[in-house]
């Protein structure tokens, strides 16, 4: 069983939509498991106090690392690796997806206010990772991604191994354009490669389409595609 595990001030967010679909399926059928740790529970005082204001002055308060400390022993990450989620983090990639889907499961940090202080995430090793160039209210929304990313990719969440093979990012490169019926709608026709029957036509026409978004949308992406290939384009790549 993949194990999921979210220190958060909002537990009733989890599992929340990965309650749901083939992920909630998966959940029912002990493929995962999801807990949560209230972190609340570990405050101070009367109050149960997690953070304070930050040393040097500033806006916004800190949580304190006495308080995520005690939360991440109560977590027991019995080897699975202890998440943070930051915007300073590193980008979260499908590559990092399939590693981490590939382990024990997670321990994931949601925090909250200004962040964490610095001391408890180097004290505790976290794998700081970012969702995405943009800043949430909380960490449990960045949770939800990162867990949903992961849980689709375990052995039989997902119908078929195909679809992952295929989708974008899964060998560098975004997804080709797909079509389903009617073949023509609103006066724009299916593609007539997909209609042809020719399954290796259908291939090369997917491979090019798939470089030529990637080269468009995301020039980022397709240099370090072509890096990968030695700096060669790859001979499909460059039809339009």
């Amino acid at each position: 069983m993949w194990r999921a595990s979210l220190i958060t001030l909002f537990p009733a967010m989890f599992p929340g939509p990965l309650g749901q679909s083939l992920a909630g399926r998966a959940l029912g059928e002990g493929v995962w498991s999801c807990d949560t740790l209230d972190l609340r529970g570990f405050g101070l005082g009367r109050h149960a106090q997690v953070d304070d204001t930050p040393f040097g002055g500033g806006a916004g308060m800190v949580m304190r690392p006495d308080v995520i400390d005690a939360a991440c022993t109560a977590a027991d990450p019995g080897g699975r690796p202890l998440i943070y989620l930051t915007p300073r983090g590193q980008p979260l990639t499908q590559a990092l997806v399939r590693d981490l889907a590939a382990g024990p499961g997670v321990v994931v940090l949601c925090g909250r206010y200004e962040g964490v202080d610095q001391r408890v995430l180097e004290a505790r090793g976290m794998l700081e990772i970012s969702v995405g160039d943009y800043v949430l209210s909380g960490g449990e929304p960045a949770a939800l991604v990162l867990l949903d990313a992961c849980i689709r990719l375990l052995p039989g969440v997902m119908g078929g191994t195909d679809s992952a093979r295929e989708e974008s990012f899964a060998d560098g490169l975004l997804e080709y354009p797909l079509y389903t019926r009617p073949a023509e709608w609103n006066g724009r026709p299916v593609p007539p490669v997909l209609l042809s029957g020719n399954h290796g036509d259908v291939a090369r026409w997917r491979a090019e389409q798939a470089a030529r978004a990637t080269r468009e949308r995301r020039p980022d992406l397709w240099k370090m595609h072509a890096g990968s290939a030695g700096g060669a384009l790859a001979p499909t790549a460059q039809a339009h």
